[in-house]
């Protein structure tokens, strides 16, 4: 299995890589400065050095060629920067979008946002800006082809992870740690007959692997 992650060098890209390397998988992603690769060598990622910003649609499907699920992770929303947010959560997503039809992937995983995430710390314009380019990369995903999946983590923090979640197609929102995020985002990669689905995520009290198979269950 290899996975190309978008955002690898992020807090939530980087656990995922971990995560993925302990299980045996291939691993790529895109980095932009040399302490972030120097970082994912440590775990034995050599990752591909680009600016998801500058890199055009030819170029990034040459990278994503050959593997097998594509994950977008990154991200802008603490930026506070209209401009950045709309070059890697809008134009990122599509750009991502167009290279995996390119290199013929099919699967994409994209992490997007709880819909109700941070709406009483007040955070301003910029953080409505950046709840509405999410929500259109949404949309045009959904409109595509791909074996698409959208999850939706609830407010993000850096405690220990516990190996359990509340996932679902709506949650309430509570918190949830990046840890648990990535070890469900590695649980879908490896769990392809789940497709074509908007989850949403928080804390809970189900084993993560039970919750992903729930999914498909019914």
């Amino acid at each position: 299995m290899k996975t190309f992650i978008v955002g690898i060098s992020g807090e939530t890209g980087f656990r995922l890589a971990r995560l993925l390397k302990q299980r045996g998988d291939e691993v790529d992603g895109l980095y932009r400065r040399a302490e972030q690769g120097e970082r994912l060598r440590s775990i034995g990622v050599a990752g591909t050095h680009g600016d998801l910003v500058r890199i055009d649609e030819a170029k990034l499907a040459a990278h994503f060629s050959g593997s097998d699920v594509i994950v977008f992770t990154a991200g802008a929303g603490e930026s506070g920067s209209d401009a950045m947010i709309d070059a890697i959560d809008g134009d990122g997503v599509s750009k991502s979008i167009v290279a995996a039809r390119r290199a013929g992937v099919k699967r994409f995983i994209l992490v997007s946002v709880f819909p109700e995430a941070g709406r009483q710390q007040g955070w301003g314009e910029s953080f409505e800006h950046y709840m509405a380019v999410k929500k259109r990369a949404d949309v045009e995903l959904s409109r595509t082809e791909l074996d698409w999946v959208i999850l939706r983590p609830s407010s993000l923090n850096n405690e220990s992870g516990v190996g359990t979640i509340s996932l679902g197609p709506a949650e309430f929102h509570t918190d949830i740690r990046r840890d648990d995020v990535a070890a469900t985002i590695a649980e879908l990669i490896h769990t392809p007959a789940l497709r074509r689905r908007i989850l949403e995520l928080t804390e809970g009290a189900m084993p993560i692997e039970r919750a992903v198979r729930m999914q498909i269950e019914g």
